[in-house]
């Protein structure tokens, strides 16, 4: 099913919640953490509302940043060379970047 907006900002501040509750933080503690403020911390339980450096933030200090990278998948391929393609850019995108020379006149 389907869910809008606020249904997940909601499921995502009671999920926050409930993990800040089963490692027995209280909100000041969390927030402290998490390097945010307290109303910020219970706008996000609450509303699911915050920056996303703040929801990392909290993610970090609640222990599940790894879960990040789950949140924007690549779609499925659907033939062999678009794995190949996926794999490829994937690569591509993990390789190190050089450090440009700057141009001498």
């Amino acid at each position: 099913m389907l869910k809008v907006p606020a249904e997940l900002l909601g499921d995502l501040g009671e999920s926050i919640r409930a993990r800040r509750i089963a490692f027995n933080y209280s909100q000041q503690e969390a927030a402290r953490r998490a390097g945010i403020g307290v109303r910020t911390l219970r706008r996000i339980e609450a509303e699911g509302q915050g920056t996303i450096e703040s929801l990392i933030n909290v993610a970090i200090a609640l222990r599940c940043e790894d879960r990040f990278c789950d949140l924007f998948p690549l779609p499925p391929a659907r033939s062999m060379d678009e794995l190949l393609e996926q794999q490829h850019r994937t690569a591509e995108l993990k390789r190190p970047q050089r450090a440009r020379k700057a141009k001498r006149p």
